[in-house]
């Protein structure tokens, strides 16, 4: 069994934005791993494995305009089901 459940991926668009920072907030506030927040002021790009998405898009839609979401079952997919 897996430690984190959910590939969690998603774009930001806003304005200002600090990948560092962000990436900052995942590592204090987050259980997860894998964390990749890459990008410039105006797009960051998120992948983080987690037990609860729904807390990373909710921080995210802080930031900005959050797409391109795609959150994975990566336990179902290890099973060989859609994730």
């Amino acid at each position: 069994m897996l430690q984190y459940k959910y590939d969690t991926q998603l774009l930001i668009e806003g304005k200002d934005l600090d990948d560092l920072e962000i990436s900052k907030y995942f590592k204090k506030n987050f259980d997860g791993d894998c964390l990749l927040a890459v990008g410039d002021d105006e797009l960051v790009k998120i992948h983080f494995h987690t037990n609860e998405p729904w807390l990373v898009l909710q921080y995210c839609a802080t930031l900005g305009e959050i797409y391109d979401i795609v959150i994975e079952d990566m336990d179902r997919q290890a099973r060989g089901l859609n994730g």
